[in-house]
């Protein structure tokens, strides 16, 4: 496909500062990511669809491995995973994080390697456990005292595996409650602070098949500051000092997870990368010189950092709707597609694509199909004036924990994945079809 760039400065369009960073603007009000037409994309695969910038994705891994050359990057398989998905991460050599036996299994069967894979979840089934020890995972993350003896018993007298311990260090930072994983009052890890975390070494540490290399902490999600990385890290670097001089065992690996933070509208922060990098190696050296302890290795988690800003959601409008002074616009998708508003209130900057308009703007909201007051994409944003059914929108930052967490609500089927590099359009993801709700449903 030939593209034709339009000049910054006769667009006069808006900032795409948080688009992937091979988007182009095109003639006639269009965009192209990867080298294609986001228009193009909606009329041969349909709306809703998510286009997925493959070289953005890399562009990412590599940034990541080239902050952290020391450390082990792992990809954080919650945000979003496909078997491209799994190949992409593994040729830019990044391990992965899964949470489930779907998860580790789907990765496993594409081709990644068991031993960089780390098992994590705060409730593991007998189904997460057997396979993570049928297929060999690298690690698994102790969440609580119960999984000790769970584990101890499922793996034998004879077996062996390496596990981690999440710490919960007392730290509170992310972007919204529900994502604050830090502190005594969620459901995630051991308290540093009643001694739950210490405990649950000593008890690991009395288990022969059970190999402790390490703590894990994660903090909280969209975390935009440093601080609170390095207070999380003072803390844990301070428990593993206190195990070698309790029980004699200096551990060689702390994960200090990922909440990386990126922005969804141009202007909104996000987190510094290479700042966090120097300063948590900085810190990691620093305390350990202090305590006189052996320097584990680093071990951190992104997940929406890595492809969140990769992700394009394109949308058709079904509906303009004028109530009083307020404009809704109702597109084919909503929050069976992106649940991401209703749970957290995140805010997005829809934009629309495929024509130009001259039109003045006006405040609207964007809203989804679906039958609830709440399914509601963009609340207050600005678009066209002359915005009608028809209209393709698309949502830039759209490639993490939205069609890794969306539904078959009203039973209109997930939307289509489609990747997009270097001027060419591939389906990795199909559409969901009634037919495949029928083949569920099975009873009568």
């Amino acid at each position: 496909m030939t593209v034709t760039v339009l000049s910054e400065v006769a667009a006069g369009a808006e900032d795409l500062s948080v688009w992937p960073a091979s988007t182009q603007r095109l003639p006639h009000g269009g965009l192209a990511v990867g080298g294609v037409s986001l228009a193009e994309v909606a009329d041969r695969f349909e709306t809703p669809a998510y286009v997925l910038d493959e070289g953005e994705v890399r562009g990412r891994c590599r940034t990541y491995q080239d902050a952290f050359p020391a450390a082990d990057v792992l990809y954080a398989a919650k945000a979003f995973l496909s078997r491209a998905m799994v190949r992409w991460v593994r040729e830019e050599g990044l391990g992965l994080d899964v949470c489930s036996a779907g998860e580790l299994e789907l990765a496993v069967t594409a081709g990644f390697p068991p031993e960089r894979i780390v098992l994590h979840g705060n409730a593991k089934s007998p189904r997460d456990l057997e396979a993570a020890l049928r297929l060999g995972v690298g690690r698994i993350v102790i969440d609580g005292p119960s999984e000790i003896a769970r584990i101890a018993a499922a793996v034998g007298p004879e077996g062996h595996q390496k596990v981690m311990v999440r710490v919960v260090p007392g730290v509170s930072a992310g972007g919204h409650d529900k994502i604050r994983t830090g502190t005594d009052d969620q459901k995630f890890g051991l308290s540093l602070t009643d001694g739950g975390a210490q405990h649950a070494i000593s008890r690991i540490l009395g288990q022969p098949q059970l190999e402790l290399t390490g703590l894990h902490c994660h903090i909280g999600s969209q975390i935009t500051e440093v601080k609170p990385y390095l207070v999380a890290l003072r803390r844990m670097v301070g428990l593993m000092a206190r195990i070698r001089d309790t029980h004699g065992v200096v551990l060689s690996e702390l994960d200090m997870g990922g909440g990386h933070g990126i922005a969804y509208r141009p202007g909104e922060p996000a987190l510094d990368l290479t700042a966090l990098a120097r300063r948590l190696r900085a810190e990691l050296h620093k305390g350990c010189a202090a305590a006189r302890l052996t320097v584990p290795r680093l071990l951190i988690e992104p997940g929406r950092a890595v492809v969140g800003p990769a992700g394009v959601a394109v949308y058709r409008v079904l509906a303009v709707k004028h109530t009083g002074e307020k404009v809704f616009v109702a597109v084919d998708g909503g929050m069976s597609d992106n649940p991401r508003p209703a749970l957290y209130g995140v805010r997005y900057a829809p934009r629309l694509i495929g024509r130009a308009s001259t039109a003045g703007r006006r405040t609207a909201t964007v809203v989804g199909r679906h039958c609830e007051a709440g399914d509601v994409l963009a609340a207050d944003v600005e678009l066209p004036g002359d915005i009608h059914p028809g209209d393709l929108l698309a949502v830039p930052v759209a490639g993490a924990y939205q069609l890794s967490m969306a539904s078959g609500y009203n039973l209109v089927g997930r939307p289509a994945v489609v990747a997009v590099h270097q001027g060419s359009a591939r389906l990795l993801v199909r559409r969901e079809t009634l037919d495949d709700f029928r083949s569920r449903d099975i009873g009568d």
